[in-house]
């Protein structure tokens, strides 16, 4: 069963940063963001804990997850809810982010668990400007990239 579509992958590709929200054994709530944060297949995201000890000693407790990555520009994204699951070294999530995270940024980059994402459910999060503002993608776009003064894939 496809839970995550092509759309939500470029989202999550391109954002770059997304927001894990956790809770903590206390019961409060916990916001953490994560750059390696990455679709692994139709129903699964992963990130790897590069310095997150809090997050995963919260998942220990409690694996409830969500994910919200967000397309700065196109002022829109995807919260994704389910559960996870903590990989150590060896496993083949933990060895594919591996692979990704040298590739990216060089050895000797620190690295520990894989977090692996079942997705049960996928939400849209959309700017008000679409809502009420009657806004376009053609439209934000430029106005975002001016705004951070920044370039953008087309």
């Amino acid at each position: 069963m496809t839970v995550i579509d092509d759309d939500m992958r470029r989202v999550v590709a391109d954002a770059k940063l997304s927001f894990v929200a956790t809770v903590r054994p206390d019961g409060a709530p916990n916001l953490s963001p994560k750059g390696s944060v990455s679709v692994y297949d139709d129903e699964h995201l992963a990130f790897m804990d590069m310095a997150s000890p809090g997050t995963v000693e919260n998942l220990r407790h409690d694996p409830r997850v969500e994910v919200n990555s967000i397309d700065f520009f196109r002022r829109r994204g995807y919260r994704f809810r389910g559960t996870a699951e903590i990989l150590p070294p060896g496993d083949p999530v933990h060895t594919w982010l591996a692979d990704w995270l040298l590739a990216a940024n060089g050895p000797g980059y620190p690295f520990h668990h894989a977090v692996l994402i079942h997705v049960d459910e996928v939400h849209p999060i959309l700017s008000p400007a679409y809502t009420f503002g009657g806004a376009t993608e053609e439209a934000l776009v430029p106005e975002w990239k001016a705004r951070y003064n920044a370039e953008y894939p087309e």
